[in-house]
């Protein structure tokens, strides 16, 4: 049977890792990109850990997996009927079944100027593109920005905004500018950070982030950005270092192939109790609406369940309805704290971040044997040099 997964997430990696351990499968792995990329190690990286924490070669994952074909390629289209998918340069791969884990994109919503002047942590060339920025200030320039403002206060916006400030203030001393107060925003258009979060942790990660020196704005309406402030309900911040953390939309492939799916008024994937779109078509992780959708535990989770249901259909045994589980919540906000919560038990502290340490070498765990996951999971505790060549004017409105 030959299985194309088109994907190289959490979602994408784990299904092919599952489908390979039956030998008499053939998988061919489709992303755009040629590492696998650790969701959560990306703030950390963006403020002066290691690199090697947030991204992993697809060729290194799969390099003892005979029956893994990894193909870098777009792809653009897809024919259920003939059962095959094509890539952006015309190729064509036929399946017999095929799983689609895309991923989400960023979207600013539409609002005016973020998609020219602010910054991002959600690829490698966006956290280059803003420690780019980040030296030209501070190392060639010598100054500091007025504000380093962060928008969107869910679980990217609320960690970067934890170790933003010790991070700048590392670059300060290194580079000898005069020591003053670091102001870190932090803005939100709900009305509490985390808001997907109980409430008690909400008011712990608020209090622990104003310890930390941040300002924390919710119920705020970003409504433009230009090259020198973000406005903000009508009143301008001075800053030319904004971070946009916020706002997620299903990938664009499924818009552009919507003939071919049931979409929901948010643009994912309506699939049926086995994560099908169609007979021979699975959509899982962030493409697809279920009530755990968005995090990469929940990516996990479904590819083990389709890749299980794809074996059982193909040997004649009785398949098995989809069932979402609750993932735990582990947020750290600065050095050695974090909030925890999972089925009514919440927690807070140096505790929590153990917990969320552990988590984090169990998720490489799941994409790497588990002497590489250890010696990546270690990775989380170097701290780079960081040195870039100034930022150009193509850099700044990328």
């Amino acid at each position: 049977m030959h299985i194309v997964v088109v994907g190289g997430g959490f979602g994408g990696v784990k299904a092919a890792l599952e489908l390979s351990k039956e030998p008499s499968n053939r998988i061919t792995l489709i992303s755009d990109r040629d590492d696998f990329q650790f969701y959560p190690a990306l703030y950390s990286t963006a403020t002066g850990k290691s690199h090697l924490q947030s991204w992993v070669p697809l060729g290194q994952i799969f390099a003892e997996i005979g029956n893994v074909q990894v193909k870098l390629d777009t792809i653009t289209s897809i024919d259920p009927d003939k059962q095959t998918v094509t890539g952006n340069w015309g190729e064509t791969y036929d399946y017999d079944k095929v799983i689609l884990a895309l991923g989400s994109v960023t979207t600013f919503f539409g609002i005016e100027g973020l998609d020219k002047f602010a910054y991002g942590i959600k690829s490698e060339d966006e956290i280059k593109r803003l420690k780019r920025h980040l030296y030209n200030d501070i190392a060639r320039d010598h100054k500091l920005d007025k504000h380093y403002v962060i928008v969107g206060a869910g679980p990217t916006g609320v960690e970067l905004a934890g170790a933003l400030g010790t991070y700048i203030e590392r670059l300060r001393d290194h580079y000898g500018l005069k020591k003053h107060k670091l102001q870190v925003d932090l803005i939100e258009a709900a009305p509490r950070v985390l808001p997907r979060m109980s409430e008690t942790s909400s008011r712990r990660v608020q209090k622990r982030l104003e310890k930390l020196g941040v300002k924390v704005e919710v119920g705020r309406k970003v409504q433009r950005e230009d090259k020198d402030a973000l406005l903000v309900d009508g009143q301008p911040i001075q800053s030319q270092t904004v971070i946009w953390t916020s706002g997620v939309a299903n990938n664009p492939f499924f818009k552009a192939n919507e003939k071919h799916f049931n979409l929901a008024p948010n643009g994912r994937v309506i699939v049926d109790d086995h994560m099908r779109a169609s007979d021979h078509v699975y959509v899982i992780g962030d493409n697809a609406i279920t009530k755990y959708g968005g995090l990469a535990q929940t990516a996990l989770h479904d590819a083990k369940y389709v890749a299980d249901d794809i074996m059982r259909r193909h040997f004649h045994y009785h398949t098995k309805k989809y069932r979402a589980v609750q993932p735990m919540s582990v947020i750290p906000v600065g050095e050695n704290w974090a909030v925890y919560e999972w089925h009514g038990i919440k927690l807070k502290g140096l505790v929590a971040s153990w917990i969320r340490s552990a988590a984090d070498g169990m998720g490489y765990h799941d994409v790497l044997p588990l002497g590489q996951a250890l010696g990546v999971w270690r990775s989380q505790k170097i701290t780079e040099d960081d040195y870039f060549a100034p930022e150009t004017e193509a850099d700044r409105i990328a």
